[in-house]
């Protein structure tokens, strides 16, 4: 419970850091939220007078105050251009986002942990050569531009999934599958690679531990020896690359929600930088750098049930 507790109390000056630097490089951002809501028809009086509305006009650290009050009590301000409530825009677009790292993930994991197995268990085998090879070439592939090609062949010319939108699951749970099944593979196929890779390396050098002769030499078969014994030393670098990359696909999602027209948090944060919305901005920030932090937090409490000698070793 304590190292819980310690763990926690770590999350705090991060956050607080992450949500000062993220202010302060959003009020440098050249233009005026005042300027863009007025229009061309603008007059000095009046953005002076907006500005005043806004409390632009005041210091810097005086409105990051305010706002860090507010936002500790989860009131995270208005948009400057459509005057709702930012909590209340995150929520609507949350889900969308959250749905698509959490296939992809569940997706990536799917196929990289058995490839990855039993490739490490027969390096050089054809399936190796081959899970190997295909892993190279995704990895070399920019998000971007794998989404594209996949629009063309699986929408475009062969019409199985839909371009764009998106369909919420409790409308309908088929066409909602439908409609992420091209963004989630978008994201998806670059951290199979990753994945793959990472624990190819890992389960090759855990069999040449040892244990594992000992094990072996005791008669258990080869199936017991990679299940019981080299699978859960081998995730450790996966649990620590999974829990890191929810941050960039969190980013991914940025990307993929454009080329696709996913209204998540990603979408609405670009056009939030494009319409100088800041109060947006910062609020969609402040939610990414929440869930990376808490990410990596579980990442080190799932070390303790890979492992419980971590457990023992922090105690």
């Amino acid at each position: 419970m304590r190292l819980v507790a310690g763990k926690l109390a770590r999350l705090v000056p991060v956050l607080l850091a992450v949500s000062i630097l993220s202010f302060l490089l959003l009020n440098l951002l050249p233009g005026d939220p005042a300027t863009v809501i007025l229009g061309p028809s603008a007059t000095p009086a009046g953005v002076a007078q907006l500005r005043h509305q806004l409390g632009l006009d005041q210091p810097i650290v005086v409105r990051y105050w305010h706002w860090l009050g507010h936002a500790v009590t989860g009131n995270l301000g208005r948009s400057y251009i459509t005057g709702q409530p930012v909590l209340d825009a995150i929520r609507q677009r949350l889900p969308v986002t959250v749905e698509l790292i959490l296939l992809s993930q569940l997706l990536a994991l799917a196929l990289a942990v058995p490839l990855g197995v039993l490739a490490g268990r027969r390096p050089g085998s054809l399936l190796d050569r081959i899970s190997t090879g295909a892993a190279f070439g995704f990895l070399a592939v920019p998000n971007f531009m794998l989404g594209l090609v996949l629009v063309y062949l699986f929408a475009d010319h062969f019409h199985l999934f839909p371009a764009s939108g998106f369909v919420p699951l409790t409308k309908n749970p088929v066409q909602n599958l439908r409609s992420v099944v091209l963004p989630v593979l978008t994201l998806a196929m670059a951290e199979v690679a990753a994945y793959l890779r990472l624990l190819r390396s890992d389960v090759i050098a855990t069999l040449q531990e040892d244990y594992i002769a000992m094990a072996r030499a005791k008669g258990l078969s080869d199936r017991r020896v990679l299940v019981r014994h080299a699978l859960r030393p081998s995730l450790f670098s996966l649990v620590t690359v999974a829990g890191l990359n929810l941050g960039r696909l969190i980013g991914g999602t940025f990307i993929v929600e454009i080329i696709f027209q996913q209204a998540g948090i990603g979408l609405l944060g670009v056009l939030s930088v494009y319409s100088r919305d800041y109060v947006v901005v910062q609020g969609t920030v402040l939610v990414v750098a929440v869930a990376y932090v808490v990410a990596n937090f579980l990442v080190d409490l799932a070390y303790t049930l890979i492992d419980p000698r971590v457990r023992h070793a922090a105690g």
